[in-house]
């Protein structure tokens, strides 16, 4: 029996690719308050147009940015590869993908210090898990993104880079700035947070494009 394709689905992911690579955003008025600050103008002319990339899954995202705190790129990016290959579905696909991101229910009670993962980064991760299993917290029906931040927020082991960080590539936020984040502080030669947030105040409401001229100009310091 063939199946027939749903068009609706197309929509669907046609949208959330749109978000994912910000294509919807209005460019102009970005670039003409960043190009004020002296600060980021040259960068913005050296590469005019950066987007916010955004997420496929918020959970994975939020997830990931977990398993980012207090680590390099690098560190985070390989405590994620133990996490799928450890608890993630298998599968066999083209291209290299091997695993599908595991599912909140099965980090709810997962033993992620198996992985390496500190206990209280393991906790976090599980008490969002079980968050998102209760649908306490829903990435995929946002109506209120400040209830969301708010929410999440309140669960052990989040703070507020976290929150930035996922209201930056999960929600979209233009605003969103997490102003604690190493590799901000070092592009700008900034010691402390409370000044970056008072420096990037001239930025509103593209906080967040910000943060990308910022970390694209210094790798070496970047969470993204």
């Amino acid at each position: 029996m063939r199946i027939q394709a749903d068009p609706r689905s197309l929509f669907f992911i046609m949208e959330r690719i749109r978000r994912m690579f910000d294509v919807n955003a209005d460019w102009e008025p970005i670039a003409r308050r960043l190009r004020a600050d002296p600060l980021l103008r040259s960068r913005l002319f050296a590469k005019p147009g950066l987007r916010l990339p955004g997420c496929w899954d918020g959970f994975e995202l939020a997830t990931r940015a977990i398993l980012g705190q207090q680590v390099t790129v690098k560190g985070a990016t390989q405590l994620a590869g133990r996490l799928v290959r450890s608890f993630g579905r298998q599968l066999s696909a083209p291209h290299g993908l091997t695993h599908l991101f595991p599912e909140p229910r099965v980090l709810a009670d997962a033993k992620l210090a198996s992985i390496g993962l500190p206990a209280s980064r393991a906790e976090a991760i599980q008490h969002l898990a079980r968050a998102v299993s209760s649908h306490e917290i829903d990435f995929n029906t946002v109506t209120d993104s400040y209830a969301l931040l708010s929410r999440l927020g309140e669960l052990p082991g989040i703070g507020n880079w976290t929150t930035q960080y996922v209201a930056m590539r999960a929600l979209g936020e233009p605003d969103a700035f997490p102003a604690g984040d190493i590799g901000l502080l070092r592009a700008l030669r900034i010691s402390s947070p409370r000044a970056l947030e008072a420096l990037a105040e001239k930025w509103r409401p593209w906080r967040a494009y910000a943060s990308m001229y910022l970390w694209h100009f210094n790798r070496g310091g970047s969470t993204i």
